[in-house]
C-alpha cells in the first residue's frame, strides 16, 4: 500500500533537487524506504505538480533497457519517465546547441525516437507495433542523476523520472505500410557509433536495446497496464528507447554525432554549451 506520507516528501525532495540543480543522497538511504510501486506513485505526484504549474507533457523516456546499463546500475528491468515541452527539443536541419550548466552529473546517450500515431497494442509483434508509430527519428537523450557518483536503488530512479535531462530529436522519417517489413528488421540489426568531437566514444545499435527499440516500446504498454494511477498511452505522444551505446559523460564545448549502419535516419549534431 502506497504511504502517502512518503510520496510527498519524497517528490518535495525530487522538485528541489531539480530547481537547485543539486545532489543528494538517494531518498532510499535517507530513512525514507519505498519500493517500485512507490517510485511510480512519486513519478505520477511529480508529473501532477508540475502540470499544474504549465509545463506540458509530451511523451516518455524509457530507462534501462540495454543490458551493459542494466549490470552496472544493479537495476533488474527496464523503467520510464516523462519528457516536457520545457525538456524536449527539435533539431532544425540535423543540429542543435543545448546548455548543460543545469544539468547534474550529465551523460549523454544516442536513442531511437517514435512519434505515436494511434496507442500502440499490447504485442511484441514488430508489425503491430510499427502501425501504430507516426513517424521515427534518432536522438540524444542528456540524463542527469542528482545522488552522488550515479548511485541509487531503482525506485530512487523512477522517482527522480528516470533521470531524463533534456531529449534532442532529430530529422523525422515517416512510417509507412509499404516499409514497416524492412523497419522491423533493420531497428533489430543496424548498428550506430557515438562521436565526440569527431572521433569515436562508443558504438552500439538497435539489439542492445532489449534486442530492438520496438520491444522497448512493447515492455513500456506492458509496465503501464500495470499503472493504472499514470496516463495511457496516446496519439501524438513522443516515446525514447533507451540509449544504444554506453551513456557518456558530457562538458561544455563538446560536439557530438553519430554514424548509423543499416537504418536510414538522418544523424544529428549536438554542440554543448555553459
Amino acid at each position: 500500500m502506497t504511504d502517502a506520507a512518503v510520496v510527498t516528501r519524497v517528490a518535495d525532495t525530487v522538485e528541489r533537487l531539480g530547481r537547485d540543480a543539486a545532489l543528494a543522497e538517494p531518498p532510499s538511504e535517507g530513512g525514507t524506504s519505498f519500493d517500485l510501486a512507490e517510485g511510480y506513485a512519486i513519478a505520477r505526484e511529480v508529473l501532477r505538480r508540475r502540470e499544474h504549474a504549465g509545463w506540458r507533457r509530451l511523451g516518455r523516456k524509457i530507462a534501462f533497457t540495454n543490458g551493459d546499463m542494466m549490470r552496472l546500475y544493479g537495476i533488474s528491468a527496464p523503467l520510464f519517465g516523462y519528457m516536457y515541452d520545457r525538456t524536449l527539443i527539435h533539431a532544425e536541419a540535423g543540429e542543435a546547441s543545448i546548455p548543460v550548466a543545469a544539468l547534474v552529473q550529465p551523460k549523454i546517450e544516442p536513442e531511437i525516437a517514435f512519434k505515436l500515431r494511434d496507442a500502440p497494442p499490447a504485442s511484441g509483434d514488430p508489425a503491430a507495433l510499427l502501425a501504430s508509430i507516426e513517424w521515427l527519428a534518432q536522438g540524444f537523450e542528456l540524463v542527469q542523476c542528482h545522488f552522488p557518483g550515479w548511485e541509487f536503488a531503482a525506485p530512487d530512479a523512477i522517482a527522480d523520472g528516470g533521470f531524463h535531462g533534456r531529449y534532442v530529436v532529430g530529422e523525422p522519417v515517416a512510417v509507412t505500410a509499404s516499409d514497416a517489413e524492412r523497419l522491423a528488421s533493420d531497428l533489430a540489426t543496424f548498428r550506430i557509433e557515438l562521436i565526440r568531437n569527431g572521433e569515436p566514444a562508443a558504438e552500439g545499435g538497435g539489439a542492445n536495446v532489449l534486442g530492438s527499440p520496438l520491444f522497448a516500446l512493447a515492455h513500456l504498454v506492458d509496465v503501464l497496464s500495470g499503472l493504472p494511477g499514470h496516463p495511457p498511452l496516446a496519439a501524438g505522444e513522443i516515446i525514447t528507447s533507451g540509449t544504444l551505446t554506453a551513456a557518456l559523460p558530457i562538458e561544455p564545448g563538446q560536439v557530438w554525432t553519430t554514424r548509423i549502419a543499416g537504418l536510414a535516419l538522418p544523424a544529428v549534431t549536438l554542440r554543448l554549451t555553459a
